[in-house]
C-alpha cells in the first residue's frame, strides 16, 4: 500500500510527519505544495512542539510485506 508523507517543521524545530493512505496517483507536486501551504496557513494540525511553521518535504512511500512461514 502506498502512502503520501507530508513533512513539516514545528516551532521547536522538530520534523512532524503526517501520512495519508491511498493517495491519488499520479501525485501532482503543485497540488501537494498548495495543500501543505494551506495546512500551515489554516493551522490545521498541532504538534507537541508547537504550530507547524514550514514545509520540509513530501514523499510517496510504498511498503511491501512478505510473511515468513515458520512451519508451525
Amino acid at each position: 500500500m502506498k502512502k503520501l508523507e507530508l513533512k513539516f517543521e514545528n516551532q521547536d524545530g522538530k520534523i512532524v510527519t503526517y501520512s495519508l493512505d491511498q493517495p491519488v496517483e499520479p501525485v501532482n507536486p503543485a497540488t501537494v505544495n498548495a495543500a501543505m501551504d494551506e495546512i500551515i496557513a489554516q493551522n490545521a494540525f498541532t504538534s507537541t512542539g508547537g504550530d507547524l511553521v514550514t514545509k520540509k518535504s513530501a514523499r510517496l512511500v510504498e511498503r511491501t510485506v512478505e510473511e515468513i512461514d515458520l512451519g508451525q
